[in-house]
């Protein structure tokens, strides 16, 4: 195959398995278990891509999630196009289709390099200095060329065609990170027999080890121990391994999120199952052990393409079967080049070191690499490199015991691999609000304080030598799973020292130098400096005004050195300027794994009743109430709207109707307590209310605004039936809930949601009561047995019923409270009994305006969030006799007390035939000057056959000391007069609900 870089032996790739795909069009050849970056250097490819900023071409600089420069459209199959992808985590299969980012023509030729040459003048926060004026320009030019310019990849069009799935785990411990730290925590907890799930971003677990070739633990290699491990992990029942799995965010309470990449590394069209599953862990405990990330050096052109971390050099040749150049500088401040130099010359490569430290400060190291035929610079500095689309030299020279830079010589290389030393990945620990602590010995911010129940093992802490990394994650494994057995390892030692180097010393002028510190997007150390001398001393300033860290890379390569850079420049100790916020996700997720299986159907789910069957069957129209979906009229051939409602209304009015009303949010209240708990929720009392009787009850948030209404029936001394809006169950659950929790939780209660479990059938009208009485056995319907506001319990048509005599008309009314599995027969069986009678089935509309002639409210329809029980008139409910409930104290609030608030009133039409705009504003005077003073809005408004005008509800301004008044409402034309009135419309003094 052509594959002059590929090694002839060596890696865990599959050489009997040969794997082609594309780039840019060209055919490339692979093995399976390449990446696509190992394929492309296998294949002597380094140009993968250009800058954002100045268009400059780039290659890749690591192996792992912190590559920052070769982001690839990739493209696997039809509609499945993803921009911004890292070939360095993409998995080679066969026909997968990658393309170059963020130039045109073509990735060598891109007009948009310009940008280089004009770099002087797009210096950090151009865009904010030089898009200002004129303001004219702002709107034709400048804000279309910054949409143009912004983003690297191109979004699909196409519809997403794969499957997301969501699943919700528990363990007693959870590990992040499967490297030697990890897999020693994860032993220690199995032992135990503790449920363990170990979570690792790579296609295998085993970090670090997967290529460490000289290494030995416990005596053995480290591969056949790494074989081991796992052999002993995959054969427990008690754990669970998610390789391809990426920790993304860490919340409160040990809820970690993690990202199963399921499917993408399987042949096209071979897979059934999920693309993508997200996890969401509640985890008793946590074992951070996520590595660490490589430090680039900071030189002028540091960014080309043939430069990469020098571990990434490493794993490339031990991994992956691929010599990345024939000729390798190795450019240092620390020891752990000096492994990576010392394999690439096994492997045939023409080798040397370049250290920034001075001999005496690098040990026995650069003897033993010497005496391997490795040439070693000690006491050296990087000035610069040479090549375009491939580096060729690297501009090297010695520096004094002064300080000062001599002569700099050439070194001619194909390929660099820098380190200036690593930084933990405390991603998520900062993200569970652990507090970070600097080790100057170390040079990086290490984990200190924990919030939650969690450990930090291995590199993830600053442990950096094999022995020391195995012994830590045994002992937080073991720790976490309440186990105090811990064990010793041996490992042969692991170079860890290095230098903290900011910007490498230089002979030029450091003003005339472009130093790169973020790659992803052409951020350079002068910027940074730049933006320090401009006023930006806060590095989360620094950030944003020169995007260092930003976008996919998330300062996982350049925070350090952005950070030690602006210290240097404010002449501060590194803790001083301290960190930015490590926000979730901090590696890349597709927005495909965060929905899940929520989307078309169930993006936004419909529910339906059990009737919903029967009305669709009878010609209802519907409407989506909250998630419901609702029977909104019942047209006849040749009625509209208008026709049907007017038909609907006067047949309630006088005879019978029936209502589906099952989607109330419903709620069973039991214990001891529960009297006590509704007392404290809501306005009125109910300590005294007789079982068998309803009340209409009112809820306030602790603003004393109303948050919800609804009828409740007291079913026995300890049980209580509480009715909710449609839209506000769950709301109103989960404020129940919250409350119960936290704040009484020495209450003896139980909440139950019971909405599914009960269908309700309003049934009103003046011959309700003849319709249902041959149905309905042990209940006494008379009035003086079964008045309003009563509940009994019995059967209807031989099923068990909660039989409320309620109305939300105005008319007498029973609710038919049933489970749902018989709702439909007796829904059936009602409308049998009715027939005799004229029965009518109605549907929401009909629903408003009949509740509207009597004046009754909708919460969120006559209440806005800023609307109190006086301003709709139902201040006579407060129980003046309460020491407390939710909402009490703000209802003494001087604005709410204050004169001039809204009030709820009704308003009549001098044009009886005119209806007016829900929405529509009221003023008092129509010629006042612009802009007019708003008294109010109209809240509900229809055509009333059965007071045979229109009607409406208002909020207005001091409404009740305006009755009688006229004022003015707007209309699409203008104004229209209306006059101020009581808001019931229909039966004022409420005689027929009694009947």
């Amino acid at each position: 195959m052509a594959q002059p870089y590929r090694l002839a032996r060596g890696g865990r790739i599959d050489r009997a398995r040969p794997v082609r795909f594309s780039f840019n069009g060209r055919t490339v050849e692979g093995y399976q278990g390449d990446t696509v970056a190992s394929a492309l250097l296998a294949s002597g490819i380094h140009l993968v891509g250009r800058s954002f900023k100045y268009h400059r071409p780039r290659g890749i600089l690591s192996h792992g999630p912190d590559e920052p420069s070769a982001l690839l459209s990739v493209d696997r199959g039809p509609g499945r196009v993803d921009p911004n992808n890292r070939a360095s985590v993409v998995e080679l299969r066969e026909g997968l289709g990658t393309r170059s980012q963020n130039h045109w023509p073509s990735l060598r030729y891109d007009v948009g390099a310009v940008n280089d040459l004009l770099s002087p003048v797009f210096v950090a926060g151009f865009y904010y200095k030089t898009f200002m004026w004129p303001r004219k320009f702002w709107d034709r030019v400048y804000e279309p060329f910054i949409r143009a310019a912004a983003g690297l990849g191109r979004a699909p069009a196409e519809a997403d065609p794969d499957r997301y799935a969501n699943r919700h785990a528990h363990c007693d411990v959870l590990i992040v990170g499967a490297g030697p730290a990890g897999l020693a925590a994860a032993t220690a907890a199995a032992r135990t027999g503790k449920r363990v799930l170990l979570a690792d971003e790579g296609a295998e677990p085993g970090g670090s080890l997967l290529h460490d070739v000289t290494s030995e633990i416990d005596g053995r290699p480290a591969a056949e121990w790494l074989k081991a491990a796992l052999a002993d992990l995959d054969g427990r029942e008690n754990v669970i391994l998610l390789p391809r799995t990426t920790a993304f965010g860490y919340y409160n309470h040990n809820h970690v999120a993690l990202a199963e990449r399921v499917t993408d590394h399987l042949p096209a069209g071979s897979a059934t199952a999920p693309r993508e599953r997200l996890w969401q862990v509640r985890a008793g405990e946590v074992v951070l052990a996520g590595g660490s990330h490589e430090r680039p050096l900071v030189f002028a052109d540091n960014d080309r393409p043939g430069i990469l971390l020098a571990e990434s050099v490493r794993v490339f040749i031990n991994r992956y079967g691929v010599l990345p150049g024939r000729r390798i500088v190795f450019a240092t401040s620390g020891a752990s080049a000096y492994v990576a130099a010392l394999d690439a010359k096994r492997a045939g490569a023409d080798v040397t070191v370049v250290d920034l430290r001075l001999e005496a400060d690098c040990g026995p190291d650069p003897a033993r690499l010497r005496a391997a035929g490795i040439t070693v610079l000690t006491g050296h500095t990087v000035v610069g490199s040479r090549g375009r689309a491939r580096v060729t030299g690297l501009l090297v020279a010695p520096i004094g015991s002064d300080g000062r830079v001599s002569a700099r010589r050439r070194l001619a290389c194909d390929c660099v691999g820098m380190s200036g030393g690593w930084t933990p990945a405390v991603h998520l620990f900062s993200q569970s609000r652990g507090k970070l602590a600097y080790d100057p010995a170390r040079d990086a911010f290490l984990p200190a304080t924990s919030a939650q129940a969690e450990r930090s093992a291995g590199a993830a802490r600053g442990t950096y030598d094999l022995a020391a990394c195995l012994a830590e994650g045994d002992a937080a494994g073991a720790a976490a799973a309440g186990a105090t057995e811990r064990r010793a390892f041996t490992a042969t030692p692991t170079p860890t020292g290095f230098q903290p180097v900011r910007i490498m010393p230089t002979d030029a002028d450091p003003t005339k130098l472009r130093a790169f510190v973020d790659f992803q997007n052409d951020v350079t150390a002068k910027d940074i400096k730049l933006a320090v001398r401009e006023g930006f001393h806060s590095i989360e300033h620094v950030k944003r005004y020169t995007t260092t860290g930003m976008a996919t890379d998330q300062g996982k390569t350049s925070n350090m050195n952005a950070l030690g850079i602006v210290a240097g420049q404010l002449d501060k100790a590194l803790p001083g300027v301290g960190t930015t916020t490590f926000r979730p996700p901090y590696t890349p997720v597709t927005f495909g794994t965060l929905v899940g299986p929520a989307r078309h159907a169930l993006f936004d789910p419909i529910r339906t009743t059990p009737i919903h069957g029967w009305a669709e069957a009878h010609g209802a129209l519907f409407e989506n109430v909250a998630l419901w979906r609702r029977a909104w009229y019942f047209p006849q051939p040749g009625e509209d709207l208008h026709a049907a409602v007017a038909r609907e209304c006067r047949a309630v009015r006088e005879g019978v109707g029936l209502f589906d009303a099952s989607t109330l949010g419903k709620i069973e209240i039991v214990g001891p307590d529960a009297a006590e708990f509704m007392n404290r929720l809501y306005i009125n009392p109910w300590a005294k209310l007789e079982p068998g009787r309803c009340r209409y009850g009112l809820m306030l948030k602790e603003d004393g605004y109303i948050l919800d209404d609804g009828v409740v029936a007291r079913v026995s001394p300890e049980c209580f039936h509480v009715t909710t809006t449609t839209g506000g169950a769950a709301r109103v659950l989960a404020h129940m809930e919250d409350y119960l929790q936290t704040e009484w939780p020495d209450l003896q209660v139980f909440l139950t949601s019971t909405t599914e479990q009960w269908a309700v059938i309003a049934l009103q009208g003046p011959k309700a009561r003849e319709v249902i009485a041959p149905l309905v056995e042990g209940i006494d319907l008379s009035p003086e047995a079964f008045p309003h506001m009563a509940m009994r319990s019995g059967t209807i048509c031989g099923v068990p019923t909660r039989l409320f005599r309620v109305s939300f008309t105005g008319e007498l009314g029973f609710e038919i409270n049933v489970p749902s599995d018989h709702a439909l027969a007796v829904w059936e069986a009602l409308m049998d009994a009715g027939r005799p009678h004229g029965i009518t089935p109605y549907g929401t509309e009909t629903m408003h305006v009949l509740r509207a002639e009597k004046g009754y409210i909708i919460v969120g329809q006559e209440t806005d969030g800023t609307v109190t029980p006086d301003d709709v008139g139902l201040s006579g409910m407060i129980a003046k006799a309460k020491r407390d409930f939710v909402g009490k104290r703000s209802l003494a609030r001087p604005d709410v007390v204050a004169s001039g608030r809204k009030q709820l009133v009704g308003l009549v039409t001098d044009d009886p035939r005119c209806v007016l705009d829900e929405g529509a504003q009221i003023v008092a005077d129509p010629n006042q000057p612009i802009p007019m003073r708003m008294l109010g809005h109209v809240t509900s408004s229809y055509w009333s056959a059965n007071c045979e005008r229109s009607i409406a509800l208002a909020l207005v301004a001091g409404g009740r000391d305006l009755l009688g008044r006229t004022l003015h409402v707007t209309t699409p034309d203008g104004f229209t007069t209306a006059t101020v009135a009581e808001p019931v419309f229909f039966d004022p003094k409420g005689e027929r609900i009694h009947a």
